[in-house]
């Protein structure tokens, strides 16, 4: 009884992942989610707005953002995310830095000798590598870059 997400080239499904599941399962570490609500070009979670690389009407059913760990930055910006760091991992030529956010875990790569975030930071994401995602799948935006 299952279906499938995506049909693709690796780097169709990493890009541009139709489902979230293709999104987290596709990478590591995995895409980041978060529930989001979507309105225009902006997305907001809890009380923080996120500029998105497209304009999107209000998508309906359960909203997310997705962000691949790649397109996460550190910033000094206030207007970023404040995010918490909990843990570091050194996998060779990159580190995976793991943040919490009201409750989520996400995650950013950060390029070999890239200096280290401690404690409480600030991170953003590109716009234009953001994803929206109602009831799992991709919404097509409706103005602006694709998405």
């Amino acid at each position: 009884d299952g279906r499938g997400g995506q049909l693709g080239t690796p780097e169709e499904l990493f890009e541009r992942p139709e489902h979230t599941f293709v999104g987290y399962f596709i990478g590591s570490p995995g895409m980041n989610l978060l529930d989001a609500k979507i309105d225009g070009n902006m997305a907001t979670i809890g009380s923080h707005q996120i500029p998105l690389g497209a304009g999107y009407t209000s998508p309906e059913g359960h909203t997310q953002i997705g962000i691949r760990p790649e397109f996460v930055t550190f910033t000094t910006d206030a207007s970023g995310l404040p995010v918490q760091v909990t843990q570091v991992e050194d996998v060779g030529r990159h580190r995976i830095v793991r943040v919490g956010f009201e409750g989520n875990t996400l995650c950013a790569v950060l390029p070999e000798g890239t200096p280290l975030p401690e404690g409480t930071q600030h991170i953003a994401f590109m716009p234009e590598q953001i994803g929206v995602f109602a009831n799992d799948w991709r919404v097509t935006p409706q103005t602006g870059g694709a998405s």
